[in-house]
């Protein structure tokens, strides 16, 4: 495979695969930063890849109290499903079973769309027929009586059909601890960018995997391609200088990765490539170099 250099770092001339999804957001406040934030890690928890989560969700950014409907800090999340069924399935599980029961917790609308999914419009049963409809302005809230007060939670959030997931770098290191570094550095870009998330832990993925299986049911496995201990046994896409690998699922942190440079990052960029049967968007790492 043809191949660039930039900063010593060598990037494959190929592109990430990128697919379609639904996306929402909400806005959860709290009396405190500190819960605002606790309540968004429990919903985001568990979604990771809608391969075997439903969803994938993480936190945005935080929010300061002037910037939130009622004043109070808080944390925007974002949620992405590969249907608009499941994405309103997962947000309101989610938000019912992680922001409605943290202390003190309220949540809104976290973006604005002319199509909309339900959130309070669906947790308002849990008031039992004390929950009490509020409107200001052009919005509406439901009031639900929880033990600690009350659950405040607009009706309904926005929805995009236009998100994107996918667009994987593979980063190929010489050893396991500079390896993570690059890894480290390109999750902390990633998160200074708006209205985009790296759900897995830390940003980062061990487990890169490939479309299909050896096995009917698996609908993906792991990348044998790119696992080291393997090489030898399968087609290995490493050169022999590789020693460890791990994959961001983003686009956005090439030039975090690159500026580290092999002394202190990694030896060499790919990009997870399915032949197009992945999704149709395509993100060619070359075109993405700083």
């Amino acid at each position: 495979m043809p191949r660039l250099i930039a900063n010593g770092v060598r990037v494959d001339d190929t592109f990430a695969e990128a697919f379609g999804m639904r996306a929402t957001a909400i806005v959860i406040t709290a009396d405190s930063a500190r819960w605002a934030r606790q309540a968004a890690e429990t919903m985001t928890g568990f979604a990771t890849s809608v391969i075997g989560c439903g969803c994938e969700a993480a936190i945005d950014h935080e929010l300061a109290a002037g910037a939130t409907p009622d004043g109070r800090p808080g944390v925007r999340v974002l949620l992405f499903a590969v249907s608009t069924a499941e994405l309103q399935k997962q947000l309101q599980t989610r938000v019912a079973q992680c922001v409605l029961t943290s202390p003190g917790s309220a949540c809104y609308a976290g973006l604005a769309g002319e199509e909309t999914l339900k959130l309070g419009n669906a947790l308002r049963y849990f008031g039992d027929g004390w929950q009490i409809a509020k409107r200001l302005g052009e919005k509406r809230y439901w009031r639900l009586p929880v033990m600690d007060g009350e659950f405040v939670c607009e009706a309904t959030t926005g929805l995009t059909k236009n998100a994107v997931g996918g667009g994987n770098l593979i980063l190929m290191g010489q050893e396991t601890r500079r390896t993570l570094a690059a890894a480290e550095a390109a999750a902390k870009a990633i998160r200074a960018v708006p209205d985009a998330i790296a759900p897995f832990p830390g940003g980062i993925a061990r487990s890169g995997s490939k479309v299909g299986s050896k096995y009917k049911k698996v609908p993906a496995s792991t990348n044998d391609a790119y696992c080291p201990t393997l090489r030898g046994a399968v087609e290995s896409a490493l050169d022999p200088d590789i020693a460890a690998v791990l994959e961001i699922v983003i686009r956005a942190a090439i030039a975090a990765v690159v500026r580290l440079g092999p002394k202190r990052g990694v030896a060499r960029i790919g990009a997870g490539n399915y032949g197009g049967k992945l999704g149709p968007h395509h993100f060619h790492l070359k075109d993405l170099l700083p």
